[in-house]
């Protein structure tokens, strides 16, 4: 459904705010995306997710197990901070106090858009991710496409 790409380099402004780049708006706005929800990724960064894909993940966390403490470990941390967006007329959003904090956002921000989703992080945490690159990417690939048929 999505196909996002590409690396953005932008800034919160004085009222916590992030203008989504005019070329990633581009490649949502002939979805008509006009809804997001941001919340905590994995790393030290936050990732904004297109409304209807915010839908199916969380079909796939309400499905675990309630019973089994590991899976209500898991929704909790999954759910906390999700935020519901609405860019305004100027395609900002309003990134909560408490998922900069998280991700360590004061002012630089670099977007990551990569599939169906957009990582959002501070420019010096993403500046520390990418110098953690793989020594061997091709390596890292064939493990993680081991099992795939190319």
């Amino acid at each position: 459904m999505y196909n996002l790409s590409g690396e953005y380099e932008v800034k919160l402004d004085d009222k916590s705010r992030l203008r989504l780049p005019s070329n990633l708006m581009k490649l949502l706005g002939s979805l008509q995306v006009n809804s997001f929800v941001v919340n905590r990724g994995f790393e030290k960064c936050l990732i904004l997710y297109p409304q209807d894909v915010w839908e199916e993940k969380t079909k796939e966390v309400n499905q675990l197990n309630p019973y089994n403490i590991k899976n209500r470990e898991f929704a909790r941390f999954f759910y906390r901070g999700a935020t519901q967006v609405e860019p305004d007329a100027s395609m900002r959003i309003l990134i909560p106090k408490s998922l900069q904090e998280h991700a360590l956002i004061e002012s630089d921000v670099m977007l990551l858009a990569y599939h169906n989703q957009i990582e959002i992080w501070s420019k010096e945490e993403y500046l520390k991710m990418v110098k953690n690159e793989p020594l061997d990417f091709a390596s890292l690939a064939e493990e993680v496409f081991r099992h795939k048929d190319v």
